[in-house]
C-alpha cells in the first residue's frame, strides 16, 4: 500500500484495531473502553508502530469529547442546568480545589517547585470527562444521584480548565509572554469571551431554530445531518478562537436546543459520529502512553499513579458521603472522579519549559494517560469483589413481617405493577396486606402511608404470617419469573382456597403459570400496549368507536391464539405452525370486515344520492 492515501491507510489501521480488539475486550468482561486504549497501545509507537502521529491523532479525536458535551446538553433543559448551579459551583469548585490543595502540598513535600507542584496539582484535579459519562451512561447511571453529581462536577471542570490556562502565563516569571499580558489586554480578552457566549447564547434562541426549521424543510436528510455537524463545528471553532474548551461551547449549544422540536433528530443525526470518534479518542490516548518514561522511572511513575489516584479518591469519597450519596453508588463514583482526564493533557502542554521543563510534563501526561488505562481495570474489580461486599454491610436492615394479618388480599411485590393494584384496591377502601424484600421501596412507601411489610414471599412461614391461609386473593406481583412460579407453587400446596391473580412477565411465563392453574393472569404490557395502539389508529383519522373495535377484536383473538399454542408451547415447530396458521386467518377476517364495510359504505352512498336526486325532482 505504498501508494495509498495517508487518510485511507490510518482508517485501516484504527477501524481495523477497533473491530479486532474492542469486542475481545467486552467478551473478557473489560468493558469497551479498555478495549479501545489496548488497541491503541498495540498500533501506536511502543506496540506495532503502525501509528506515529499520536498528538495530530489525539487533537482530531477530542472532537469526540466535543460532541459527547453537545448531546449531553441537549439532555439539559435550562431549567434544569439552572437548578444544577448549586453543585456546578458549589461540589464542582470543591472537588477541584481539594483535590488540587492535597495534591500541591504532596508535590511540594516531595521536593518539587511551588511551580511544578502548582501545576501538576491543577492538571491531576480534572478527571477524564469522557470515560465518566460513557461508564455513567452504559450503567444507566445520569439520572441516579451518583450520575447528577459526577456530571455537575465534570462540568466544573471543564469551565475550571479555562482559569488554569490562564493562569499559566502569569506562572511563567520573566518569560516575554507572562511580561507582555497587561491589565488592558486582559480586560479586553474577558470582554471578548463574554461577548461570543453572550452571541452563542442570543443566536442560540433567535436563529437557530428558525435555521434549523428552513433546513428541515428541505426534506434532504444528508443536508440535515451535515448542518448538525457544522453547528457543533462552528461553535467549536468559535470558542477554539477565543481559547475557551470547545467542549464547553458544544454544550452550550446543546443546552439551547433542548427544548427545540429536532432535538430529537439531532441526536439521532450526531450519535454515531460521536461514538466513533470517542473511540478513537481514547485509541489516541492508549498511543500517546509513553513506555520509555515508565521503563525509565517505573517504580516512580507507580508511585505518583498510585499516590494521585489515592489523595483523589479519598477527597472525593469524603465529598461524595457529605453529598450525601448512596452508600453502593460511592465507589464507581469517586473512582471515574479520581483518575485523570484529557485535559490534563491541555494543561501540561500549554504549561511551557518556563513553567513545567519538558521531562517533568512527558512523566505527567504518562501519568494521567496511565490511570485513565487502569480505571477501567479497577472498574471491574469493584464491580466483582468490592461492590456486593460493599452493599452487604451497608444494606438497611428491617425486621420481617411478624404479626399475624387478616386482609382478605394478600399483594406479594410493590414495585411499578402491584403499586398500581394497591392503590386501586384502596381507593375502594379494601384492606390490603403487601410484602416485598425491597428495603428502599418499603421505607418510601411507608412514608406515603402504604401498609408494607419486610419479607420474601416465597417463603412459607411469612405468606402464612401475612394472612395468605385465610385470604381470599393472592396477588402474584413480582419482577423475578422464578420467584412468582414458587409463590404460586407454595400457594397451591399450602393455600388451596385462596385464589390466584397472578401478573406474567412474557408468554412464556403466561404459559408457565396456566400449567399450574392459574385461571386469572395479565400480561404486564399487553393492555396498555392495545390502548397506544389504539390511539395510533385515532391519530390516524380512524373513528374513536372504530378503533377501540379493532383492539378488541385483537384481542379477543390474540387471546384465542394463546389458549390455542399453550398445549404446543414446548414443540417449537408446532408453535410457529399454529401461529402462522392462526395470523393468516385473522387477516383473512380483517379483510372480509374491511371489505363488508367498505360495500355497506357504498350502498349507503347510492341511497343517500338517490334521495337527494328524487327531492331535487319534486316541483
Amino acid at each position: 500500500m505504498e501508494h495509498a492515501p495517508a487518510w485511507l491507510v490510518n482508517s485501516l489501521i484504527y477501524l481495523g484495531a477497533a473491530v479486532l480488539v474492542v469486542p475481545l475486550s467486552k467478551a473478557l468482561g473489560l468493558g469497551s473502553i479498555i478495549g479501545y486504549l489496548a488497541a491503541g497501545i498495540a498500533i501506536g509507537p511502543w506496540g506495532l508502530g503502525l501509528v506515529t502521529n499520536v498528538e495530530d491523532i489525539l487533537h482530531f479525536a477530542e472532537f469526540g469529547v466535543v460532541l459527547m458535551l453537545f448531546l449531553v446538553g441537549l439532555e439539559l433543559e435550562p431549567k434544569r442546568l439552572w437548578n444544577l448551579r448549586r453543585p456546578i459551583f458549589g461540589w464542582g469548585s470543591g472537588q477541584v480545589l481539594a483535590c488540587a490543595a492535597v495534591l500541591f502540598l504532596a508535590g511540594w513535600a516531595g521536593g518539587a517547585s511551588w511551580r511544578v507542584a502548582l501545576v501538576a496539582a491543577l492538571g491531576l484535579a480534572l478527571s477524564s470527562t469522557a470515560i465518566a459519562l460513557q461508564v455513567f451512561g452504559e450503567r444507566n447511571l445520569l439520572r441516579t444521584a451518583s450520575g447528577q453529581a459526577g456530571f455537575s462536577i465534570l462540568l466544573f471542570q471543564d469551565v475550571a480548565a479555562i482559569p488554569i490556562l490562564a493562569l499559566l502565563p502569569v506562572l511563567a516569571v520573566g518569560s516575554v509572554t507572562g511580561s507582555a499580558i497587561t491589565g488592558l489586554d486582559r480586560a479586553l480578552e474577558t470582554l471578548k469571551i463574554v461577548a461570543v457566549i453572550g452571541g452563542i447564547v442570543l443566536g442560540g434562541r433567535l436563529a437557530l431554530r428558525p435555521l434549523l426549521r428552513w433546513i428541515a424543510r428541505s426534506n434532504t436528510p444528508e443536508i440535515f445531518t451535515a448542518a448538525s455537524l457544522l453547528l457543533v463545528v462552528a461553535i467549536a471553532a468559535l470558542m477554539q478562537f477565543i481559547g475557551l474548551s470547545m467542549a464547553l461551547g458544544a454544550f452550550l449549544a446543546g443546552v439551547l436546543l433542548a427544548e427545540s422540536e429536532y432535538r430529537r433528530e439531532l441526536e439521532t443525526d450526531i450519535e454515531p459520529f460521536k461514538g466513533l470518534l470517542l473511540g478513537l479518542f481514547f485509541i489516541a490516548v492508549g498511543m500517546s502512553i509513553d513506555f520509555g518514561v515508565l521503563l525509565r522511572q517505573p517504580g516512580l511513575m507507580v508511585m505518583v499513579v498510585i499516590g494521585f489516584m489515592l489523595f483523589k479518591f479519598v477527597v472525593i469519597y469524603a465529598i461524595a458521603k457529605v453529598m450525601g450519596l448512596p452508600y453502593q453508588e460511592r465507589p464507581v463514583f469517586t473512582l471515574l472522579l479520581a483518575q485523570g482526564g484529557e485535559f490534563a493533557f491541555v494543561v501540561f502542554q500549554a504549561a511551557g519549559p518556563e513553567v513545567l521543563p519538558p521531562g517533568v510534563a512527558s512523566f505527567l501526561i504518562g501519568a494521567v494517560a496511565l490511570s485513565m488505562l487502569v480505571s477501567p481495570l479497577l472498574l471491574v474489580v469493584i464491580d466483582k469483589w468490592i461492590l456486593p461486599h460493599y452493599s452487604a454491610h451497608h444494606v438497611v436492615t428491617m425486621e420481617e413481617i411478624s404479626e399475624q394479618q387478616d386482609a382478605k388480599v394478600v399483594i406479594c411485590g410493590f414495585g411499578r405493577y402491584g403499586q398500581i393494584v394497591g392503590r386501586m384496591l384502596g381507593s375502594q377502601g379494601m384492606q390490603v396486606t403487601v410484602l416485598d424484600h425491597d428495603p428502599d421501596t418499603i421505607e418510601s412507601l411507608r412514608a406515603f402511608g402504604f401498609r408494607v411489610f419486610y419479607g420474601d414471599a416465597t417463603r412459607l412461614d411469612l405468606l402464612r404470617t401475612a394472612g395468605a391461609g385465610t385470604a381470599k386473593v393472592l396477588v402474584v406481583a413480582v419482577d423475578d419469573i422464578e420467584q412468582s412460579l414458587a409463590i404460586v407453587d407454595l400457594a397451591r400446596e399450602h393455600f388451596p382456597d385462596a385464589k390466584i391473580v397472578a401478573r406474567a412477565r412474557n408468554v412464556g411465563h403466561l404459559y408457565q403459570l396456566l400449567d399450574r392453574n392459574v385461571e386469572y393472569v395479565e400480561r404486564e404490557l399487553f393492555e396498555s400496549s392495545l390502548r397506544s395502539a389504539r390511539s395510533v389508529l385515532e391519530v390516524l383519522g380512524w373513528p374513536a368507536h372504530e378503533a377501540r373495535q379493532a383492539a378488541m377484536r385483537f384481542r379477543v383473538r390474540n387471546i384465542q391464539l394463546m389458549r390455542e399454542i399453550y398445549p404446543h408451547y414446548k414443540d417449537r415447530a408446532k408453535v410457529i405452525a399454529v401461529a402462522k396458521e392462526g395470523r393468516q386467518q385473522f387477516q383473512e377476517q380483517i379483510s372480509r370486515e374491511r371489505a363488508e364495510r367498505k360495500e355497506r359504505a357504498g350502498r349507503d352512498w347510492d341511497r343517500l344520492e338517490e334521495e337527494r336526486i328524487e327531492e331535487e325532482q319534486i316541483p
